[in-house]
């Protein structure tokens, strides 16, 4: 099997940012890194589900919202991802990222959350949302980091797989 390129970023370098995971087909993966892989905590379930309605309701709502195509956290629980179509740039995402950080600091409800609009409705902590969109929002603006540092993974059969 060949390896997932998301698994040749080297995660130990990884700090929080936006950065592009993939590009191909005409859609744009970015990475919304919100906490430094293995050396903060992750972004606890609740928050990060909170997180997720509250991202995909702006950005569906946004002027970018034709191109949205899915928001999503990431297993880890250390991020979002972002899939877009047309021409974003790390910085169109960064600025587009600032603005909803800042439109979720202002909210008082998460959107969707009850049994009929969410499969587990009772996952939600608004709270600790806004704490880690406030950590990310300072991150962004003040210690922005988007090139990822790349491992070279050596395949089964030697050959390097360093394509992420």
């Amino acid at each position: 099997m060949e390896v997932i390129q998301s698994f040749t970023i080297d995660h130990t370098h990884l700090k929080p940012g936006i950065y592009v995971s993939r590009q191909d087909k005409g859609f744009t993966t970015f990475d919304l890194r919100i906490t430094e892989p293995n050396k903060e905590p992750a972004v606890a379930p609740a928050a990060m589900h909170s997180m997720e309605h509250l991202m995909a309701t702006w950005f569906r709502n946004s002027a970018a919202k034709d191109d949205v195509v899915y928001v999503g956290p990431m297993g880890c629980l250390t991020g979002m991802y972002i899939v877009m179509t047309g021409s974003y740039s790390v910085e169109d995402m960064r600025g587009l990222t600032i603005e909803c950080l800042k439109w979720i600091l202002e909210q008082s409800s998460v959107p969707a959350t009850t049994p009929e609009t969410c499969g587990n409705y009772l996952l939600h902590d608004l709270a600790a949302c806004k704490r880690e969109a406030a950590r990310y929002l300072d991150r962004l603006v003040n210690d922005f980091h988007s090139e990822y540092t790349k491992l070279q993974v050596v395949l089964e059969d030697g050959k390097t797989f360093a394509d992420a």
